[in-house]
């Protein structure tokens, strides 16, 4: 009988690194697909390195002619032809489709993999040890990490319903999960191959990857992301070497860490270049067209921020809403800032002589500043600065600017101070880095006008797939909050887009939000507090919005001065009054504004008009579930203005379930039925359920956490980086015996997870309110300790699974591991899902289902 090979601390290490690298890799590409598509994108990014780890655990289980024994030259030729008729048929394909550049990088990436395989493969036929493996496939992750980005850049990307969109979307998708297969090599074999050390095999797993959560964050303070992809391939041969310096084979360590140093030194090389914007991986496409040189980039671990146009250059002044009667003779020095693909602010050359500006009073989105001046405002999002400059040119008292991204901050006033005129030099003016629902509810005092223009940054953060920072704003809990800091003559205005006169769905929500929030404050009848105004504006006529709309929303009625000088504005502007106490343009925004029966009204109006709260706050999602699908069929649903995003979602929901299946069903068919006659029926639902779980709970407690802590950077190093790290603990308390400690003991286990889920689904909401106010280390410190107990007893099931398993069936537990990751994609689709149509709550309460399910699963399996 052959010995059981034991691991290491090199393997440990090894795949330390692997995962470490594996993470960084995922969350990088939420960024750059964020940047180069659009930021829902960001949920193609994580289902596909995550299909991608499941694809390589699969073939370690349907392959295991070269994972367990000698390979076989007839098998690598086999492979060979597999990758040559691929590559011919991608081939033909662009060429017919006129995109010859991204078809011949395709081409030699495919000659690239294929040369990989004819060349590693003979090295291994001599032993088959598990660290020669593994240390092999690491070494393809890293070589395929740096050639599918180079491929993924060239590859241009057509956003439609066409032969075309669907090829070019597939290309991009299959080309980017190419290293996570290798990746989930490396995984399942290290959870496979060394059986009595499951425990610390996982513990090692998600220990590197809660790592990675840490390193990325400090990381693209001053690594772009583009080049940080290159790192992250040299990381993955360092894997590869650590796993090699275990064994005899002299070739995979020279070539690992051969591979590793050249891997490095290209990445150094385009860092030096990227500092002086001379990158050799420049991001050429943007949401489908070809992006503009910038003059300044920054990244971060939730944003890249560009600066274009020329600072010597007039140009006639930007406006969200300026109103017709401005003369259109006027010219202004300003450059654009681009957050992402999406979120556009300007910055405005400032020399100290506001009459330059006078253009500001002319905007829909300044008209609080006529109705309160002398007033103490508060900026929700800096930006470019142009709300500021707006209140210091109607003279009012002080300014605190409230941005969140440290980026933007530095482009306003650091390195584009000189043009923007230092605003944060002026006595009157105070700029906070912060998130502001969570900033102003520490404010020590109460101000006269909070004030939101467009706050939007349709940037996807670091923390996963719409898990939105402008959400946490645009919530009925939010709003009674921004009313309880101001004073009793205050002004919360919020301005959004006005689309199609017939059905404004954006606009009607804001209505719906503002009546709820004054219900909560114990506003007996809304409308008298309610003023809505509307600018036309001449945007895109191609779907595009057809005006802006402002909302002022007081603590008080609106007094009969307030609404004579709202008309004379609005006379005078050319403004409409889409809502006041006297008037309305339609009985939708009248009943809207009832307060309690509005908001019984807005369930039966097309698309989502209820207003968002911290349990559901998809406020810029004013599409439903149903919606979600049927937007396959009928392109364009009523009260949507953002079809794409739910196209996306539905095809994508119905793709992963796809392939989440053929997963399962697949080496059901080849290999597994006898299996599955034999008893392996409840492991089966076991890992299912634990992969389904552990994605419903992390998505919903990410989302849920997220509004606690407020900015996105402390969701990430808190909630996910706690999360995978107690996990990690919790898989290293279940020992390396073999067998699950006993029967009771390993039950005992999975049913402590079941107590802390009720006791955190029970607790956590109370936590959060009592501790909203309290400053940002208390409430890391909260979050952290809410996660931890949690996240031990989750990362305790895998290794209790895997324990099982290997004892039922060894050469099955490839597949199980494979179905866990194939299950937790679909929970990536679940748990947005379940969001959108139910809440935080309702999706926390799913996963902890899944996870009786899976307590049962396991005592039906030690028992039989």
């Amino acid at each position: 009988m052959e010995t059981e090979t034991k691991a290491g601390a090199r393997t440990y290490a090894g795949l330390f690194i692997v995962t470490l690298a594996t993470l960084i890799e995922e969350i990088l590409l939420t960024r750059i697909f964020s940047v180069t598509m659009w930021y829902h994108f960001v949920f193609v990014a994580i289902s596909v390195a995550m299909f991608g780890l499941t694809v390589g655990g699969l073939l370690v289980y349907l392959a295991p002619g070269y994972f367990t024994g000698p390979h076989s030259k007839k098998n690598l030729a086999a492979a060979g032809r597999v990758f040559v008729a691929l590559i011919i048929i991608v081939i033909g394909l662009y060429i017919c489709l006129h995109l010859l550049k991204a078809a011949l990088l395709v081409a030699l990436f495919g000659l690239v993999m294929y040369g990989l395989v004819a060349y590693l493969t003979p090295q291994l036929i001599i032993s088959h040890k598990p660290e020669e493996l593994l240390s092999a496939a690491a070494l393809g992750f890293a070589v395929t990490t740096v050639g599918s980005f180079l491929v993924y850049l060239a590859i241009p990307p057509v956003f439609n319903l066409t032969v075309t969109g669907i090829l070019s979307l597939v290309t991009i998708l299959g080309v980017i999960s190419i290293p996570f297969i290798f990746s989930g090599i490396v995984v399942c074999l290290a959870l496979t191959k060394f059986p009595r050390q499951v425990s610390q095999m996982y513990s090692a797993d998600l220990s590197g990857a809660a790592a990675g959560c840490i390193l990325i964050i400090y990381a693209l303070r001053f690594i772009d992301a583009p080049t940080l992809v290159i790192f992250s391939g040299a990381l993955a041969g360092a894997g590869a070497f650590l796993f090699a310096l275990g064994i005899r084979n002299p070739w995979l360590r020279q070539r690992s860490l051969q591979g590793a140093l050249l891997i490095a030194a290209l990445g150094a090389v385009n860092l030096f270049l990227a500092g002086r914007l001379l990158s050799m991986l420049k991001l050429e496409w943007m949401s489908g067209k070809m992006a503009e040189t910038p003059i300044y980039e920054k990244w971060n671990s939730f944003s890249r921020v560009v600066v274009a146009g020329n600072p010597d250059f007039s140009s006639p002044p930007f406006g969200w809403g300026l109103s017709p009667a401005y003369p259109k003779h006027s010219t202004v020095r300003q450059l654009s800032v681009l957050i992402d693909a999406g979120a556009l602010t300007v910055l405005t050359h400032n020399d100290g002589d506001f009459g330059k500006l006078d253009y500001l009073r002319y905007d829909v989105t300044n008209i609080a500043h006529y109705v309160r001046p002398d007033s103490n405002v508060v900026v929700i999002g800096a930006g470019g600065g142009r709300d500021v400059l707006s209140a210091l040119a109607f003279n009012e008292k002080s300014v605190t600017a409230i941005e969140m991204n440290q980026a933007v901050l530095h482009a306003l006033n650091g390195t584009f101070g000189d043009f923007t005129g230092h605003l944060d030099r002026d006595p009157r003016v105070r700029f906070v880095n912060d998130e502001a629902r969570s900033y102003i509810a520490r404010m020590p005092r109460q101000v006269d006008i909070i004030q939101a223009s467009l706050v939007d940054t349709w940037a996807a953060t670091s923390a996963g797939a719409f898990a939105l920072a402008e959400n946490s704003i645009y919530t009925t809990d939010a709003w009674s909050m921004f009313l309880n800091r101001l004073t009793p003559r205050g002004l919360l205005t919020f301005t959004r887009w006005y689309y199609d006169a017939q059905h404004p769905a954006e606009t009607y929500r804001l209505v719906s939000l503002a009546s709820t929030a004054l219900s909560k404050a114990g506003v007996a009848s809304p409308r008298n507090n309610l003023v809505l105004v509307e600018c036309p504006v001449p945007w895109d006529p191609a779907g595009g919005p057809e005006g802006v709309a402002t909302i002022l929303v007081s603590r008080t009625p609106f007094s009969p001065g307030d609404l004579d000088l709202i008309q004379k504005l609005a006379d005078q502007m050319k403004f409409q009054i889409l809502l006041s106490p006297r008037q309305a343009a339609n009985t939708t925004f009248a009943r809207l504004a009832t307060g309690s029966e509005g908001q019984e009204f807005a369930k039966m109006l097309p698309g989502r008009i209820a207003a968002p709260t911290d349990d559901s706050p998809f406020f810029l999602c004013n599409f439903g579930v149903r919606d979600v699908f049927s937007s396959l069929l009928v392109r364009h649903s009523a009260g949507v203005h953002h079809p794409e995003f739910e196209e996306t979602v539905g095809a994508m929901s119905i793709a992963v379930t796809l392939l989440t299946l053929l997963c399962i069903v697949i080496p059901w068919f080849l290999m597994g039925r006898k299996a599955w006659i034999q008893g392996t029926a409840p492991l089966f639902v076991f890992f299912a359920s634990i992969g389904l779980g552990f994605m419903l709970v992390e998505v919903s407690q990410l989302q849920r956490l997220m509004i606690f802590l407020g900015h996105p950077t402390y969701s990430l190093s808190t909630v996910l980086f706690t999360l995978l790290l107690s996990s990690g603990l919790g898989s290293l308390s279940t020992g390396s015996s073999q067998q699950p400690n006993t029967e009771f003991r390993a039950a005992a286990r999975l049913l402590g997870l079941l107590v802390a889920l009720v006791l955190f689904g029970l607790l956590t909401p109370h936590a959060v309110a009592a501790f909203a106010s309290a400053s940002t280390p208390a409430r890391v410190g909260v979050a952290a300790g809410i996660i931890f107990p949690l996240g031990f007893f989750m990362g305790m099931a895998f290794p209790l699974g895997m324990k099982a398993a290997s004892a039922h069936s060894e050469a099955l537990t490839p597949w199980l591991w494979g179905l866990n990751g194939a299950t937790s994609v679909l929970a990536s689709v679940i748990a947005f899902l379940v969001v959108l149509g139910l809440g935080v709550s309702a999706a926390f309460w799913a996963g902890s289902a899944c996870y009786v399910v899976a307590t049962a699963s396991l005592i039906w399996t030690t028992r039989g």
